[in-house]
């Protein structure tokens, strides 16, 4: 068996170094921890939210949320009064304790509102294994293997010329999709620093060839998910908060409130007045600055 329960605190911090044959389940509070960059996690928040950093961006990992990241180093840390699961360790590790579940072995990173039944039967499995029982293998394998299938589905569709070539493209769209959804998130006045270029940078691919790929393996460009993303997003802040349309157009990076109204009714066929009104019951009475996550994963 290649599980095991890993309390957290400063003097047993992870990753453990040496000791790569090992998946380490643990559930933890207000600690951080850090993860190296061959590592793959799984992270769950269970109560309150969970900031995270990599490389190259940060964001925020709501409580419903879930999130299997293998793209590079990470640092997790949780909230006053947060709880989170955290399920890391290296690939062999994974590969040995959940490599003949369906599409696990892809081990490809998603980001999204995790099912009732999967967190509960992780922290079924953390608890067993602190009390030093033995976990119920198969129905957890079988529940993360289901959270990979939608991502794997997309694999015919990129460019290799074999599946791992495949795979590599896969994620660096995957990337490009993640750190598009962390400028939506982010309230960033400016979308200089999320332009095609700085993406195709990112993704180690010329302009043009990444608004190909994207297109052919998500059915649009990068332009244009962030313009959706930018859309759903605007609609919510409308619909579900007080919050007034001068601060809904400076979350969202639109020049003016007026763009922001031309654009609001060219997407939905309504005024912003118009689509608050129709929704007025359920207006939460302080500011919500939540971009929901997709249905979809995007996090690599």
């Amino acid at each position: 068996m290649a599980l095991r329960y890993h309390a957290l605190s400063a003097s047993s911090p992870l990753p453990i170094a040496g000791d790569e044959q090992w998946l380490r389940l643990t559930v933890a509070s207000d600690e951080g921890l850090r993860l190296p960059r061959d590592w793959i996690s799984l992270l769950l928040p269970l109560r309150g939210d969970l900031q995270l950093q990599g490389s190259d961006c940060q964001w925020l990992l709501r409580n419903g949320q879930g999130q299997l990241w293998c793209a590079g180093p990470i640092s997790a840390q949780g909230a006053h009064g947060s709880l989170w699961l955290c399920l890391a360790g290296h690939p062999a590790a994974w590969a040995q304790h959940f490599g003949n579940a369906r599409a696990m072995h892809e081990q490809l990173p998603w980001q999204h509102t995790t099912p009732r039944l999967l967190r509960r039967q992780l922290l079924r499995v953390a608890r067993g294994l602190r009390d030093g029982q033995a976990p119920a293998d198969e129905v957890l394998s079988t529940l993360l293997g289901d959270q990979q299938l939608a991502i794997a589905a997309r694999l015919p569709r990129c460019r290799g010329r074999n599946r791992s070539h495949r795979r590599q493209t896969l994620l660096r769209l995957l990337h490009v999709r993640h750190l598009v959804r962390c400028h939506v998130d982010a309230d960033d006045e400016s979308d200089a620093a999320i332009d095609l270029a700085w993406l195709a940078d990112r993704a180690h691919y010329s302009s043009g060839h990444l608004i190909r790929i994207h297109r052919e393996v998500f059915g649009e460009t990068p332009s244009e998910y962030l313009a959706r993303l930018r859309s759903a997003r605007a609609w919510r802040l409308v619909r579900e908060t007080a919050m007034p349309v001068g601060e809904i157009t400076q979350a969202l990076g639109f020049e003016s409130q007026s763009a922001f109204c031309r654009a609001f009714k060219h997407t939905f066929g309504m005024t912003a007045t118009q689509a608050r009104r129709s929704h007025a019951p359920s207006l939460q009475t302080s500011s919500n600055h939540d971009t929901a996550t997709e249905a979809t994963p995007c996090a690599a």
